[in-house]
C-alpha cells in the first residue's frame, strides 16, 4: 500500500535528495494522517459517547490532536521548501523541525488535559456500556494506526527525515493507547469493574511521553547534533580516495534543514605538490561531493611532510604514546621545529567528550614527559580539541 500511494501521488519518487520530492513525501504523509486520524475521531467520539467511556473519548481526541499535528507538519513542509533569500542565504529547511516541535507541543498538551479528566473520573466515576461493536471498532483502530506508524517510519528512512521516525513513534504510542482503552471496557464487559479512569491515567501519560520524545528528536538538530558515525566515515573515505589527498581531519557538518547541509573538513596535502595543483583536486573534491552527498563541502588544505624520515619517526613515537595513553587519543597537524638544542613536535590533539579542561592539561604534560623519555630533545607543544563525532 505504501509503495502503490508513493508511486501514484510522487513524481520522481525516487530522488529523495531531491528538496521538492522530500517536501512532496511530507506532504503524502501529512495527507494520509490527517485522513486517517480524523475518521479514528469521528468513530472512537461517538463510542465514547455511547458508552460513556472517558477513555475511549480521551483516545478520540488524541486521535484528533494527531490530526491537527498532520496540518502543522503540513503548513511547516510548505514553508520549508521556501528557497534561500537575502535574509536567510541558508534556505528555510529548518521550520520543518519548528513545526515538528510544535507538534509535540501540542501532544503534550492534550495528554496533560487527559491526566486532568482521568483523575477527575477515579474520584467520580460514571457508568460505562458495554458494547461489542465498540471493541471491534477499536481493535480496527489499531490496524489502521499500526500502518500509519509503519507507512511513516518507511517514509522516514527513505528520505531521512526526523519529522516522519517522530511522527511513527507517536502513532506506535497510539497503538498502545487504544489497546490500553479496549482492556478497560473488556475488564467493566467481564467483570463489572469501572477502571476507566486508571485506564485514562495510562493512556494520557504514553501520549506525553510521545510528545515528549518528538520534542526530542526535533530540538536535537536545531540546537546541533554530533556528526553520524557512518556519514563521517562516508565523507572522510570519499575525500581521501582522491589521489594528492594523504589523510583528513576536523570534519564539520552544519545542518540547515533535511537534505540542506553545508560541511568543512581539513585535507592533508604532501607540502613539495605546487600548490594550483593541490588547489585544483580541491576543487574537483569539492564538486563531486556536492553532486554524491547534496550538500555545499569546504576543504582547507594543510601540507604536510611526506619524505623526511626524521619526521616519521617522531610522528610515529608520538603515535605509539597516545596508543599507550588511550587507544581513542588521534592527533593531526603534526610539524617538526628543529631549534639549536631541541625539536619541538607540534600537534592538534583530538581527546574523548569526557575529558575536561583539568584532564587536558594532565594528559599535556603526561604526553610531553613520555615523549621526552624516548627522545630527550623532544618539546610537545599541544593543542587539545574535542571532536565533532558522535560516540558509537
Amino acid at each position: 500500500m505504501t509503495d502503490f500511494l508513493v508511486k501514484r501521488c510522487i513524481k520522481d519518487y525516487k530522488q529523495v535528495e531531491d528538496a521538492q520530492v522530500r517536501t512532496a513525501y511530507g506532504t503524502l504523509s501529512s495527507i494520509v494522517g490527517i485522513i486517517c486520524n480524523v475518521i479514528l475521531f469521528c468513530a472512537k467520539l461517538l463510542i465514547g459517547l455511547l458508552a460513556g467511556s472517558i477513555s475511549v473519548m480521551a483516545d478520540a481526541f488524541n486521535n484528533l490532536s494527531d490530526a491537527a499535528s498532520s496540518i502543522v507538519g503540513l503548513v511547516g513542509v510548505k514553508m520549508a521548501e521556501k528557497p534561500a533569500d537575502k535574509d536567510h542565504p541558508f534556505g528555510h529547511g529548518r521550520i520543518e523541525y519548528i513545526s515538528a516541535f510544535i507538534v509535540a507541543f501540542i501532544v503534550i498538551q492534550v495528554g496533560f488535559s487527559l491526566f486532568k479528566t482521568s483523575v477527575g473520573k477515579i474520584f467520580h466515576p460514571e457508568d460505562m456500556t458495554f458494547s461489542w461493536i465498540a471493541i471491534v471498532i477499536l481493535i480496527l483502530s489499531i490496524g489502521v494506526k499500526l500502518w500509519l506508524a509503519l507507512f511513516n517510519r518507511k517514509l522516514g528512512k527513505r528520505i531521512n527525515s526526523k519529522v516522519l521516525l517522530a511522527t511513527s513513534t507517536d502513532a506506535l504510542g497510539d497503538v498502545i493507547a487504544t489497546s490500553s482503552t479496549i482492556l478497560s471496557m473488556a475488564v467493566y464487559g467481564i467483570l463489572s469493574v469501572n477502571i476507566d479512569g486508571i485506564v485514562g491515567i495510562a493512556v494520557s501519560l504514553v501520549v506525553m511521553y510521545a510528545g515528549l520524545n518528538i520534542a526530542k528528536d526535533t530540538l536535537a538538530p536545531l540546537i546541533g547534533e554530533a556528526i553520524d558515525p557512518k556519514l563521517y566515515r562516508e565523507i572522510t573515505n570519499f575525500v581521501e580516495s582522491f589521489d594528492g589527498i594523504e589523510g583528513t581531519h576536523d570534519l564539520i557538518i552544519h545542518n540547515y534543514g533535511p537534505s540542506r547541509s553545508m560541511a568543512s573538513i581539513h585535507a592533508e596535502v604532501p607540502n613539495d605538490v605546487d600548490i594550483e595543483v593541490s588547489h585544483e583536486i580541491i576543487d574537483r573534491i569539492e564538486r563531486e561531493a556536492g553532486r554524491r552527498f547534496g550538500m555545499l563541502l569546504v576543504i582547507h588544505m594543510d601540507p604536510i611532510e611526506t619524505h623526511d624520515q626524521r619526521v616519521q619517526e617522531f610522528h610515529q613515537m608520538v603515535k605509539e604514546v597516545l596508543e599507550e595513553l588511550d587507544s581513542r587519543l588521534k592527533f593531526h597537524d603534526f610539524r617538526v621545529v628543529y631549534g639549536k638544542d631541541h625539536v619541538n613536535l607540534i600537534f592538534d590533539l583530538v581527546v574523548p567528550r569526557e575529558y575536561n579542561e583539568a584532564v587536558q592539561e594532565t594528559l599535556k604534560t603526561k604526553i610531553s614527559a613520555m615523549v621526552r623519555e624516548r627522545d630527550s630533545r623532544c618539546e610537545c607543544v599541544i593543542t587539545a580539541e574535542n571532536s565533532f563525532l558522535a560516540e558509537e
